[in-house]
């Protein structure tokens, strides 16, 4: 049973305490059969909300304290670039994954965020003006739903993420402000460090990076946006919401230039035990904010709650049927998984990718900066990297 009176995220964050965060929405339900790889847009909300419904279930269940609204992409300047005709309205998707998300975070603890990502138009050089007002239409919505808090996420551009900021304060709502940035900067080559003071002088409350990376090197990103929030004598609360790969070998663009991307990424998932390091790392760093994106699964949510258990206070209900640290194995009937449940093994263990001849890392593709790419919207035609190359190239200049 929910309690009458929830306490809201800064709340929760000024008093210290952790806030788990959910897992990633357009992969795990790609997987799943429900989100169409490519485009990435949300119409499941509306079309398969059973789908969406169960994933929220099983994230709160795993221990997450923020229910996300499944609105990732639900622009109206994307659906429209989606190549399909949609039988839902960005409206009616928004509002159907607002009331998802309610209902599932109603039955425990659990608050609303609703989300905004990067659009079509800003990345085709559409005025301040035009990209704000494709955000307020969103918040239209997450207004009327009243959900507890908002996040602007996914954006590669502090300055579009700067101007997401600008139009959701405007509610009065905690405002949270994530971009899928390295240690190296957004796309403009802006610092950490410069980016996050920018976000926090817009509005943000809450400010941190999420996808495009593996959690350890997010968590250094989010070291260095803390670092340079600080410098400037500016005050904020801090998030980090990786990828679930590992990805030491991708360049500034992340994952997306990973030759595996999307389809083959599996053999790089994190493994629970890499989940626990994260997330004592993000919370070493100062890092109270801490969930997930693409890959992330229920069990990995499961997993940060476990290793944070002492400072949460409690273990999440999915713990149930998971002994911490592999004690459940020691009900096994084979004497050598017995002797695995123990911390140690696990901590300790390199696991083998099966794979004999596979690297161990990649080459990514290095394409260059998505921005104004318009032109490569009208070449369907051109399917293989000799035929795009040129049109990537045009579209920088």
């Amino acid at each position: 049973m929910a309690p009458a009176t929830k306490k809201g995220v800064l709340e929760r964050l000024n008093a210290g305490e952790v806030v788990i965060g959910d897992g990633g929405f357009v992969f795990a339900l790609e997987k799943r059969g429900y989100v169409k790889a490519g485009p990435w847009t949300p119409e499941a909300a509306a079309e398969h909300p059973e789908a969406v419904r169960q994933l929220h279930r099983e994230f709160l269940r795993a221990g997450a304290n923020v229910m996300q609204t499944f609105t990732f992409y639900a622009s109206d300047d994307k659906l429209e670039n989606r190549g399909n005709k949609l039988s839902f309205t960005g409206q009616q998707i928004n509002e159907a994954a607002c009331d998802l998300a309610r209902e599932v975070a109603n039955e425990g603890d659990a608050l609303v965020a609703g989300g905004v990502s990067q659009t079509p138009s800003y990345l085709s050089c559409r005025s301040e003006d035009e990209v704000k007002a494709i955000f307020k239409k969103q918040l239209d919505v997450f207004v009327k739903k009243d959900v507890d808090f908002l996040i602007a996420e996914y954006f590669e551009h502090v300055e579009e993420a700067v101007w997401a900021v600008e139009v959701l304060k405007a509610t009065g709502k905690p405002v949270a402000a994530n971009l899928c940035i390295g240690p190296e900067g957004d796309m403009h080559g802006l610092s950490p460090g410069e980016c996050a003071v920018r976000l926090v002088k817009a509005g943000a409350d809450i400010v941190g990076v999420n996808c495009h990376f593996d959690p350890l090197t997010c968590v250094e990103a989010v070291r260095l946006m803390k670092e340079g929030v600080e410098k400037a004598g500016l005050k904020a609360h801090y998030m980090c919401q990786p990828l679930a790969y590992h990805t030491p070998d991708c360049n500034k663009q992340g994952f997306i230039d990973l030759p595996e991307f999307p389809f083959a990424l599996e053999p790089r998932i994190l493994s629970r035990w890499d989940m626990q390091q994260y997330a004592r790392e993000a919370y070493k760093v100062g890092i109270r904010y801490i969930g997930g994106c693409c890959g992330f699964e229920p069990y990995h949510v499961r997993a940060l709650c476990e290793e944070l258990s002492p400072e949460i206070g409690h273990l999440p209900a999915g713990s149930e049927k998971h002994g911490m640290w592999a004690s459940g194995l020691e009900m096994h009937t084979k004497p050598w998984v017995r002797a695995r449940a123990r911390r140690d093994y696990w901590e300790n263990l390199k696991p083998a990718s099966g794979r004999p001849k596979c690297p161990s890392l990649a080459t990514p593709d290095g394409w260059g900066v998505t921005q104004g790419d318009a032109d490569l919207v009208q070449q369907k035609e051109a399917t293989t990297k000799d035929q795009l190359l040129p049109l990537f190239e045009k579209a920088k200049h």
